[in-house]
């Protein structure tokens, strides 16, 4: 208007859009174009999918119905190339991972797909990701910035340490990280670097699951083996550093140190030079890259010195650390450019003004209800929020127009894809409100030949699983022909039609006879008789069953489980066994941080403690003078030989006490051993005593007694075991 107004007595020449398609989308556009929602209907055409709405269970089913609808589109229209083709998120960053693992971005040409999905074969582009995201570098900056006023975690450490420019700063391989994850269950750590850290939490004396008392575990594990009960001023030694890891403990404990004094400087008020330089200082000590990936730390620098050159006017001006963050903000979130559009792949992009280009497809991944329109958060230092007026900002304004945009942009097919259930429940959801005005705008605007409403035809409802028979069915899921083109999930749907199968024998046939042993250990007769499955699953099939790995748990236990109490309070009968002062135990107990802090810790040791003192007064009393081991050596038939060692032997008493309460199999084992020593050394009164806690929950102490019987009858016991 401007420049017709400048340019007086120009001649004006309007050039008019092509009409729209004779589809539906077309129009619906046409009453978009007329401003006339109250034109006569239309008659839907019978197969017109220019408009498709898919209701899916969670965004993850989401994503693979688009690849689905994108595979088909292009196998009806060869001219249709990926080009032609965008689809807009409200949040990229959630659905950039699933389209990663649902198209296969790894695949860049078809030659190398092999018999993969067809849609992997695709080329697809991410655009208006989190520079965060995209480069590591500046990922850990946000993470430095954010640990500076956090707990520091355990878990936010090794995270940290996982990340690649750590790792690679460090010299950190998958099975380093690994064994760090280890020692810190076993050293536990909780969160803080050290008292400091907890003092600013209201915690200035608790130093117990610091990273400091952790390393100081680690460190002395290295020089010292966790024997007789040894500590060193307030660290036990870990027993599970070996000499191969000395070099992995000293990086583990360089990292840690680094990272507590970056930390350190990002505390208090600072002008905006000096926060700027500790940033980069912090990339420095904790960062380095590959010369392949060294535009990661050129563009993180870039990223700072372009904020720190942004506020040269106020470098004096003192600011705190939620300052730093506000101004990083920007640069570390993700924004709308240009990079990734037009390169002739398949576009993937955020919801943003001027992304609504004319595609010839064009599709909404993720509209659902609540996420779709995006709302505003409150923010306290937005005064304008507290009074807004007409024509200031709304985010949820702009999303309805950028769905708006989106409508008009689709020049051939508009496809709409909504969570219409949940993935758990499988509730239905209905759709946010734009979805739920387009589908009334639909109703409106054409009719359909059968009497159905426009919505029952458009919108496709869709199954929770890939193998779902009606993703192979003609026509079940709103397509001509079958919708989905995964050839595993059809293998595995037809699969699924076959007659069912009840569980079966755990072995169809008898295992392959062995070769009698000439020689069998005591031992290894005991724990066939203690835990015959287990024996049968890793002596006979060679199986081993894989134990539950420990969590890295942030919180400071306040009780302890089960497991937990029988580990210490065997700990601590083992110690008063052995001779060794009470308090020690205690106190190394203490050390290895596994109990309550404080006075939590203390009354749960004490009541430990008066459940092991009946179990070791009632062994002291079986078990007079010390202990020894008696070898046997016991002929069977067939030239067989049954050998092996007995402990716990006080003079002709095998005695043996347990922390768990008594059951049949610690008296098994003491029956066997019984049986051993009369066959083997004949002519002595042998007895066996097993203690170990009674059945009720009062502290008290089981006994149960055994006599050995003749040689004879012993070794006739004996092979019928065997």
């Amino acid at each position: 208007t401007e420049l017709q107004l400048r340019l007086t007595g120009a001649e004006v020449t309007h050039h008019p859009a092509p009409a729209p398609p004779p589809t539906l989308l077309g129009a619906v556009q046409q009453r978009l174009r007329d401003d006339d929602p109250d034109a006569a209907p239309v008659p839907l055409a019978v197969g017109d999918r220019s408009v498709q709405v898919h209701a899916c269970h969670g965004r993850t089913r989401q994503v693979e119905v688009l690849r689905e609808v994108l595979t088909g589109l292009f196998a009806d229209d060869p001219t249709l190339e990926p080009r032609d083709v965008i689809v807009m998120c409200p949040d990229i960053e959630a659905v950039a991972p699933l389209v990663t693992a649902t198209f296969g971005l790894a695949v860049d040409q078809v030659g190398e797909a092999g018999g993969a999905h067809p849609g992997q074969t695709l080329r697809v582009r991410l655009a208006d990701r989190s520079p965060g995201r995209t480069n590591p570098a500046l990922g850990l900056l946000s993470t430095v910035l954010h640990l500076a006023d956090g707990r520091v975690t355990a878990s936010e450490v090794l995270d940290l340490a996982a990340s690649e420019p750590v790792r690679r700063r460090f010299r950190l391989t998958d099975d380093d990280v690994e064994r760090i994850r280890d020692w810190s269950v076993e050293a536990g750590v909780h969160w803080g670097e050290d008292l400091d850290r907890r003092a600013r939490f209201g915690l200035p004396e608790l130093r117990q699951g610091t990273w400091d008392v952790a390393l100081d575990r680690i460190l002395l594990g290295a020089a010292m083996a966790e024997e007789d009960y040894r500590f060193v001023g307030p660290a036990l030694p870990l027993d599970d550093v070996d000499s191969t890891d000395i070099d992995l403990a000293g990086r583990l404990a360089e990292l840690v140190d680094r990272l507590t004094d970056v930390l350190h400087t990002l505390q208090g008020t600072h002008p905006l030079t000096n926060w700027f330089t500790a940033l980069d200082r912090a990339l420095t000590l904790l960062a380095d890259t590959a010369p392949a990936d060294s535009w990661q730390m050129v563009q993180a620098r870039w990223v700072l010195a372009d904020v720190r050159a942004s506020g040269e006017q106020r470098a004096d001006l003192p600011l705190r650390l939620p300052d730093v963050r506000a101004l990083l903000a920007d640069r570390l979130e993700g924004r709308p450019t240009r990079a990734g559009f037009r390169t002739g792949a398949l576009t993937m992009c955020s919801m943003e003004p001027m992304r609504a280009v004319p595609h010839r497809v064009v599709c909404l991944l993720g509209v659902d209800d609540g996420a779709f329109p995006r709302g505003s958060a409150a923010d306290g230092d937005d005064l304008l929020l507290r009074e807004p007026c007409l024509g200031e900002r709304d985010r949820r304004s702009e999303d309805r127009q950028l769905f708006l945009d989106a409508v008009t942009a689709a020049s051939e097919h508009l496809v709409v894809l909504y969570s219409g259930a949940d993935e758990r429940t499988g509730a239905q959801r209905p759709p946010s409100v734009p979805v739920g005005e387009l589908l009334d705008a639909l109703e409106t605007t054409a009719t359909t030949p059968d009497g159905r409403s426009v919505r029952e035809h458009l919108e496709t409802h869709h199954p929770l699983q890939v193998v779902d028979e009606r993703n192979f069915t003609d026509g079940a899921l709103g397509r001509p022909g079958p919708f989905s083109f995964d050839a595993v999930a059809h293998r595995a749907a037809r699969a699924g039609r076959g007659p069912r199968r009840g569980s079966g024998a755990f072995l169809d046939e008898p295992l392959p006879a062995v070769e009698p042993a000439l020689g069998i250990d005591l031992d290894d007769l005991v724990a066939a008789l203690e835990h015959p499955v287990k024996w049968f699953l890793r002596r006979r099939l060679g199986l081993t069953l894989a134990g539950d790995v420990e969590d890295v748990e942030d919180r400071l236990p306040l009780a302890m489980d089960f497991l937990e109490q029988w580990q210490i309070g065997d700990r601590l009968l083992a110690a008063r066994l052995a001779g060794v002062d009470q308090r020690r135990a205690v106190n190394a107990e203490w050390r290895r941080g596994g109990v309550p802090p404080k006075e939590l810790g203390r009354a749960a040791l004490l009541d430990l403690g008066t459940r092991v003192s009946p179990v070791a007064d009632a062994a002291a009393r079986h078990a007079p003078g010390p202990a020894s081991a008696v070898d046997v050596t016991v002929p069977l038939s067939a030239g067989a030989s049954l050998t092996g060692t007995v402990p716990g032997v006080h003079d002709r008493t095998v005695v043996r006490a347990v922390y768990s309460r008594l059951g049949p199999k610690h008296r098994l084992r003491a029956w066997v051993q019984l049986l051993a020593l009369a066959a083997a050394h004949p002519g002595g009164d042998w007895q066996a005593v097993t203690i170990g806690r009674p059945r009720h929950n009062r502290p008290g102490a089981l006994v149960a007694r055994h006599h050995a019987p003749g040689q004879a009858t012993a070794r006739q016991r004996l092979e019928e075991l065997v």
